[in-house]
This record gives C-alpha cells, sequence and structure tokens, in this order.
C-alpha cells in the first residue's frame, strides 16, 4: 500500500474468524489466524433447505452448501447432500434473511462505504442488494459497491488506463488457506469495551474518525478487542507491513452494523489500547463518504471488508452480489467516489483510486466452472474497484481452510484473465484532495 510516499504490503489474520487476501502483496508473512475459522460444517444429507415458495421454482446448482435464496426471486430447492466441503461450509443464515451462508464466529462483513454514483455522470441505474456477513446487511441496496454496473457506459479514458495498468499482466488471487497465512482477516462482536488508539502516523489524529473515549479527554476509542490475532499477518507479521484490523460491532444488527478498520496496527500490550497509524469507521447502514482527501485503512480512502472474495459467498452461496477490490502497481492523484483519497502522481493517464472496471461482456466464460466462474460473473455485473497501490491485477479475498481444495483451479483459472480484459466504466469525475 502506497501512503504519503512509502509502499509497505499488507498481511492479515484472524480472530477465530476469517482471513482476507493482502492488498496485492503476495503470500501473508506472519501466523495466520486461528486454526478453525473457516466456519462449522452445514448439516450433511439433510437436502438443503426449501424455501418458500416463489415464481419459478429455481434449482440452485449443487455445491452451494444449502443456501437460502431471496424472497420474491422464485422458491429454490437445493440439491440433497450438498452441504459444502468438508471442514469449512458455513452455517446456515437465519430463517427469512435470504443472505448467503455465514461461518459462525466470523461476522467479518463486506463493509463499502460510498454514496451513489454522482447524478448526471451518465453512470447507468444499476439494482442491488445488500450482501450479508454476521448478521449485517453491508450498506444499502443502491451502495456503490452493490450496484449492478454491466450497463454503465464505457469511460471515456477507459483505453488510456488500461493501458497504463500493465495489461498483459495476468490476474493473481490474493488469497489462500489460514494454515499459509495467506489472507486478510476479521473479526466481529458486541460488547467489547471501547479501546484508546495511539496513532503513530502524521495524519493519523487528523484523518482518522473520532469516537471520544467514556473517560479522559482521548479523542479516540474503538471497541475493537484486544487480540494481535486481528492483525493482518499475526502477531509476528513485519511492523512496518500493513497489519490491517477488520472488525464489525454486530449491535444494531441487521441494518445499522458498524465497521472499523486500522491501519498498521501494532501489538496490543499491557491492556493500554491499540497504537496504529490510523483509523475509520463505516457504518453500514448509509452511503455517507468519508470526507475528500482522507484515506483510511485502505489508500483509496474506502473500507476494506467489501471488496473481499470470501469462502462463504464463492463456494457454498455460489454468487458474489458486490464489486471486488484490486490492487495496481501505479495510480495517479485524483480520485473517484466513493473513493475519498490519491496516493499516486500527477499522470492523469494513470488509473484515479476508486476507478471501476469489469470485465468485457464479449469475454466468453464459457469454459471456465465452478468458482472461477463465480468470480467472474460477478466481474462482468458488479465489477473491480481500484483500492490501494500494490502487485498488479491482485484480487483481494479471505484466508479460509476451506479454500484449499479449490485454489489451484482458482489460481490456473484467473491467471487466464488479463488486464486486457478489462474496461473502465462511467460512474463519476475523478476529482483531487
Amino acid at each position: 500500500m502506497t501512503r504519503q510516499g512509502q509502499i509497505v504490503c499488507s498481511w492479515a489474520l484472524g480472530l477465530g474468524v476469517v482471513c482476507l487476501g493482502c492488498g496485492g502483496g503476495g503470500g501473508a508473512v506472519g501466523t495466520g489466524g486461528s486454526p478453525g475459522a473457516g466456519g462449522a460444517l452445514p448439516p450433511t444429507g439433510t437436502g438443503g433447505v426449501i424455501v418458500p415458495a416463489g415464481t419459478g421454482g429455481v434449482i440452485v446448482p449443487a455445491g452451494t452448501g444449502g443456501v437460502i435464496v431471496p424472497p420474491g426471486t422464485g422458491g429454490a430447492v437445493v440439491p440433497p447432500g450438498t452441504g459444502g466441503a468438508p471442514g469449512t461450509g458455513g452455517a446456515l443464515p437465519p430463517t427469512g434473511t435470504g443472505g448467503a451462508i455465514v461461518p459462525p464466529g466470523t461476522g467479518g462483513a463486506p463493509g463499502t462505504g460510498g454514496g451513489l454514483p454522482p447524478t448526471g455522470t451518465g453512470g447507468g441505474a444499476g439494482s442491488g442488494v445488500s450482501p450479508t456477513l454476521g448478521g449485517c446487511r453491508i450498506f444499502p441496496p443502491d451502495n456503490p459497491w452493490n450496484l449492478d454496473i454491466s450497463g454503465y457506459p464505457l469511460h471515456p479514458d477507459s483505453a488510456t488506463y488500461i493501458a497504463n495498468m500493465s495489461p498483459g499482466t495476468a490476474f493473481h488471487p490474493d488469497w489462500g488457506t489460514m494454515s499459509d497465512h495467506y489472507g486478510i482477516p476479521f473479526g466481529s462482536g458486541t460488547g467489547a469495551a471501547p479501546q484508546p488508539i495511539t496513532w503513530t502516523a502524521s495524519w493519523g489524529a487528523s484523518e482518522s474518525d473520532p469516537l471520544p473515549c467514556p473517560t479522559g479527554t482521548n479523542k479516540f476509542c474503538y471497541p475493537i478487542p484486544l487480540d494481535a490475532n486481528l492483525i493482518e499477518g499475526g502477531p509476528n507479521a513485519d511492523t512496518d507491513a500493513d497489519r490491517h484490523v477488520l472488525y464489525i460491532d454486530t449491535a444494531g444488527a441487521p441494518d445499522n452494523c458498524t465497521l472499523y478498520e486500522l491501519y498498521n496496527a501494532q501489538n496490543p500490550t499491557g491492556g493500554s489500547g491499540w497504537t496504529a497509524a490510523n483509523g475509520a469507521i463505516f457504518h453500514l447502514g448509509s452511503n455517507d463518504l468519508r470526507k475528500d482527501g482522507y484515506t483510511s485503512a485502505d489508500a483509496a480512502g474506502l473500507p476494506i471488508l467489501p471488496g473481499l472474495v470470501r469462502f462463504d459467498e464463492t463456494i457454498n452461496a455460489g454468487e458474489i452480489k458486490h464489486a471486488i477490490r484490486f490492487t495496481v502497481s501505479r495510480t495517479s492523484q485524483g480520485f473517484i467516489h466513493p473513493a475519498t483519497h490519491a496516493a499516486g502522481n500527477s499522470n492523469t493517464s494513470l488509473p484515479p483510486m476508486g476507478l471501476r472496471l469489469r470485465l468485457k461482456a464479449s469475454f466468453d466464460s464459457s469454459k471456465f466452472s465452478g468458482p472461477t466462474l463465480v468470480i467472474l460473473t460477478a466481474m462482468k455485473k458488479y465489477g473491480l474497484i481500484l483500492a490501494d497501490n500494490g502487485s498488479n491485477w491482485y484480487i483481494t479475498g479471505e484466508s479460509n481452510e476451506g479454500w484449499e481444495p479449490y485454489m489451484d483451479g482458482l489460481l490456473s483459472g484467473l491467471r487466464q484473465l488479463h488486464g486486457s480484459d478489462f474496461e473502465a466504466v462511467d460512474t463519476g469525475p475523478v476529482l483531487t484532495d
């Protein structure tokens, strides 16, 4: 990640939860997440879940893990005995939620943070849904992360941007198993004590969201448990790595959960709170953006969780309902909402933070199957959002032991994609700090 002229890599770990892929820096260095975080095995031999009859009686593809189809889509019957991959899977969501399977205790959320595409920019009105995680809806359906952009007009500078984004480079899935310590972790819960935060970066206090401590004068107290295993890369990660901490407070579920994210968080010691470079708070029931010019745990000022490729949705549900986070090595000193911060240079031929890409409709997906096809389908419908400086064409996902039998196929499948297979869409003007 580039911040104030520095480039560092991010690694992460899970709080008995899930880990997600590094922001383009490659394999995580550290201890990884706690074993067994991938979620409980769905009941075997149950025959799946029958959704209340709708209009179509659609059959959910095998291997979805018994996913409840959102009400009103045409009652679906899950094939018997699918149940998900052994030892991974995930528990069924609460009845009537219509959400994807969520591994018990993970609670991580694909939070987003951003308003609607600016009016008058030619960004077509795509319908959206709210992804769910840990019982929390991740932003309203009309949030930019959740919108279908398959019909949006081409950005007038699409060809220029793509030409300056290493278009011949193959895609890389930046995630893996927890035992390989490859991915970004996230935790969830409620009732955690507010912890004072000491900022180590010059922009920490000025660009972080305040939340006053219950007592004293500290203006920054986030209710994130003091657990070093929440840190991306774990307690042993390099101190100058990204070391993200992502945590959802589920109070107010399902519509008003809160996502807290820290950048470059260090191991908490002696119960004295957290030390980090900066922090951001995202209210998941709102489309409000951060202030223009403000960074976050991501260089673009975006939340990280919303754009992660998660096991529960890719493997269990068989559908990703949001845009995917990705990185490139060079960006311009500009941003497009919902991004609010730039971390590049004055070359306007380079892509700005927040640039939205989609896989071209002409790309032949018929030779792909399984989780690779799930990801390609999401890339055509919801696209990608440029969130950070890092390795070219790295897309980020969670660390989960359940990925083990799928990673070889994902690596070989996604490496058939190249930057030239994508185009930029128009979601608003390029802004500067």
